[in-house]
């Protein structure tokens, strides 16, 4: 009889006790900004481009078009948390990228990341005073890089025909980032490109990294996804041309908006004209 009183005592001591551990169990350490741990864009891979032949190369243009990123559509380049550019510029330090020289889309010349530094990074003249000797002092302060500053990308890709496939395709040969340079008194100067990257090359370092999906955040979209679905918006500013000149050389405002449109037509125009007959 005593031993059943003793178990009747000892069962609610176990049972607080099973519900202690329970409600001071340790927290996880590291506190985790999401419902799961996400692990689909390490594992994410790149497709690679079919082979293409020369001989069923029927018919060839080549395009440079440029994306303004104030563009509601264009507005993932300017993710604030990693923008497009911070992501490039990153990836180009890690060596994981190269970088080539702004003024040569031929990718012919490639910048190490200390040039490309004295490209990105813009040097202000200051002159400053002693108030003992009145003495005037120049200095170069060197200021550090803006991702704001950049608004645009210049793009340039190949619109081909393939008669193995009966197709019209495009393919990027390279991306270069516009960047806005302001003078003293805070006014626009000009715009010019930062470098240039050889994208075929560098699609597999930007599929490691997510773009902001503003129709879904559960998508796990890569920036190489991104650009070869094209889900971006822009405007051709040059064809290849026997004078080698851009649209803004000869057209201005809303007419190169319109050339670049009639370039497009023409483009697409000649692939339904090609198998029409």
């Amino acid at each position: 009889m005593m031993w059943r009183v003793l178990i009747a005592l000892l069962l609610p001591c176990c049972t607080l006790a099973q519900q202690a551990e329970v409600v001071y169990a340790p927290q996880r350490v590291r506190p985790l900004d999401d419902i799961v741990e996400r692990h689909l864009m390490d594992d994410h891979r790149v497709l690679p481009y079919p082979a293409v032949h020369e001989r069923d190369i029927l018919w060839e243009k080549r395009i440079w078009r440029e994306i303004d990123t104030r563009q509601k559509i264009n507005l993932p380049f300017r993710y604030p948390p990693k923008p497009f550019i911070s992501i490039l510029l990153d990836e180009i330090k890690a060596g994981n990228i190269t970088a080539y020289n702004p003024e040569d889309d031929s990718f012919s010349t490639p910048l190490c990341w200390d040039e490309l530094q004295k490209t990105i990074n813009q040097t202000d003249t200051v002159i400053t005073f002693d108030p003992e000797t009145y003495e005037e002092t120049i200095q170069v302060v060197v200021n550090d890089f803006n991702p704001e500053s950049v608004i645009k990308y210049r793009v340039k890709e190949v619109w081909w025909v393939d008669s193995r496939y009966s197709q019209l395709k495009v393919r990027i040969l390279g991306i270069a980032p516009i960047m806005e340079v302001y003078d003293d008194r805070g006014e626009l100067k000009y715009e010019r490109p930062m470098f240039w990257i050889y994208y075929p090359n560098a699609r597999y370092a930007l599929a490691r990294h997510k773009v902001f999906n503003p129709w879904n955040d559960n998508s796990p979209l890569s920036w190489e996804d991104w650009l070869e679905m094209r889900f971006f918006d822009s405007y051709v500013v040059k064809e290849s041309n026997v004078h080698d000149r851009r649209l803004k050389d000869y057209l201005t405002g809303i007419d190169a908006l319109l050339e670049g449109q009639k370039i497009m037509d023409e483009i697409f125009n000649y692939e339904m004209d090609l198998w029409s007959y």
